[in-house]
């Protein structure tokens, strides 16, 4: 495991083992985005925000992330829409995707994992810790 030393001079050997993983959150609330893009930085990662669907698929596309937080209800597209056209694209189908909603009916969570999400997570139910938790062992 790399030491925060390491990690500031992770260009220095030229390899990727010290290289930040990325994950691309996709939430519209300012305030739980914030709470999350802190929380995963202090775990190390390197955090994309989108606020929207539009800007999501935008984002994944470009950076290819190692993992996708999204939220459903989303401005411009859905969060449904979202993974739907990321699994349709051979660049991104394989990006792992939870879905962190306050969507907690069953037609929905059905729907998220037969869209392809590996995980499907109810905001209320999820202390942020447990789901920076839930990311690391995606992100391995």
């Amino acid at each position: 495991m790399p030491t925060p030393q390491s990690r500031k001079s992770s260009n220095k050997n030229g390899g990727d083992r010290n290289q930040k993983k990325t994950i691309l959150l996709v939430e519209d609330d300012t305030f739980l985005a914030g709470m999350y893009v802190t929380k995963l930085e202090l775990e190390g990662f390197r955090v994309l925000l989108a606020s929207d669907g539009e800007q999501a698929v935008i984002l994944a596309k470009k950076e290819i992330p190692n993992l996708l937080l999204l939220d459903i209800v989303l401005p411009k597209k859905s969060g449904f829409e979202v993974l739907q056209e990321l699994k349709a694209n051979g660049a991104t189908k394989n990006i792992p995707v939870i879905l962190l909603t306050n969507l907690g009916q069953k037609e929905d969570v059905q729907k998220g994992f037969k869209l392809g999400a590996k995980d499907y997570l109810i905001k209320a139910h999820f202390m942020p810790s447990e789901v920076v938790a839930k990311v690391k062992r995606l992100v391995k």
